[in-house]
């Protein structure tokens, strides 16, 4: 027998469609919102009203829609009370990012350190620390942080790291940092960083790089999930130097970062940006096994776009045309194309971003649930 719709239930559901409206399109009136949704003008009116109530959305002005009648109101998202966490543990730092609910960062923080050789209880403490001066500097700010979510260079399954070869760690859970804390890979959570806050489209491969490689897959403005990509262990020289994974030749060897530094012999990506500007040619040979990586994830996936991110995005002027060449030689017969490449603008917020995100569209999936009691 079907069962009725209770009035919260379907309450909690149009204001999500409401509120899913303004953020796809911007700023909309009331009744540019009721035509989007098909909700009556009456209807829209007190969602919007809820909405205003909790600071998800805040009037913007007048505006005229059309000639006749009074002008409209439109609503746009507030950043002005709800916001989320992103965290990040990475080879050589930590970053904490608050992102507001219009997508805004408010706080950004960043500690070098070289996290390898120590115990991941250790990392997750200054984690913690890390954590608990972000969310005082969000409170300063009068906001309300939602949640929170970890990124990890490390394939991750239900909240577990199962390995991250670079940092030593094998099945490690995450504690609570002073709010409800999420585990993900880095690499999809910058893929997200990108499809959120980036320009990478609907559909693109996006490639971390940084000491390790990892890779994310947006399909359909979506994530293809999985327990996260490590581009970087794909061979692309069986008889290559060993990795830190155990195998040989994989393309960490050849374009991660410290590959990158061994090569041009600087200790730094600063002082090779500089070295490369001046002439230096110490990425082709990275340019080259990272085309070949690249190309066999192609043929698997048939992905139009590739997005380089982290160091990869600051190298691209001198990655690119190795990579593209590699790319061209090895697919444009049979695929009669090779996939567009671009450079991430995110740079290393990407996956920080992307952390943030997902609390932001946790919220906007369900407003309801984040209403003030």
């Amino acid at each position: 027998m079907t069962q009725p719709v209770r009035h919260d239930a379907m309450r909690a559901c149009n204001l999500a469609l409401v509120l899913g409206e303004v953020h796809r399109h911007g700023a909309l009136t009331r009744a540019a919102l009721a035509e989007l949704t098909g909700l009556t003008k009456s209807t829209v009116s007190t969602l919007v009203g809820s909405l205003l109530d909790a600071r998800f959305v805040e009037e913007t002005g007048a505006v005229r829609a059309g000639e006749r009648g009074r002008p409209g109101v439109e609503v746009v998202l507030s950043g002005a009370r709800m916001a989320s966490l992103g965290l990040e543990v990475n080879v050589d730092y930590l970053a904490a990012r608050v992102v507001d609910f219009a997508g805004v960062s408010r706080v950004s923080l960043r500690i070098e350190r070289d996290n390898r050789g120590i115990s991941a209880r250790s990392v997750l403490t200054a984690v913690r620390k890390l954590a608990s001066d972000a969310l005082a500097q969000a409170r300063d700010l009068d906001l309300t942080v939602a949640g929170a979510v970890l990124a990890v260079s490390g394939p991750v399954r239900d909240g577990v790291v199962l390995s991250a070869p670079n940092l030593g760690w094998r099945n490690v859970r995450a504690d609570s940092l002073g709010v409800p804390v999420s585990v993900d890979n880095e690499a999809n959570l910058a893929a997200l960083g990108e499809l959120w806050y980036g320009g990478g489209g609907s559909d693109f491969l996006y490639v971390s790089g940084e000491i390790g490689i990892g890779a994310g897959v947006v399909v359909d403005s979506a994530l293809f999930r999985g327990t996260g990509g490590e581009l970087g262990h794909v061979v692309v020289s069986p008889t290559g130097p060993p990795c830190r994974c155990g195998a040989s030749g994989c393309l960490e060897t050849y374009a991660g970062q410290e590959a990158l530094l061994r090569a041009a012999g600087v200790p730094t990506v600063e002082a090779l940006v500089t070295a490369l500007t001046a002439g230096a040619s110490a990425v082709a040979a990275a340019g080259e096994a990272l085309g070949l990586a690249l190309a066999s994830a192609v043929n698997l996936l048939d992905i139009d776009r590739i997005v380089l991110g982290g160091v990869f995005g600051r190298l691209f002027p001198w990655l690119a045309p190795p990579v593209e060449a590699v790319l061209t030689a090895r697919l444009s017969a049979l695929r009669g194309s090779v996939p567009e490449l671009r450079p991430s603008e995110l740079g290393d917020s990407a996956a920080t971003l992307g952390a943030a995100g997902r609390t932001i569209h946790r919220i906007l999936a369900d407003p309801a649930r984040f209403l003030p009691r």
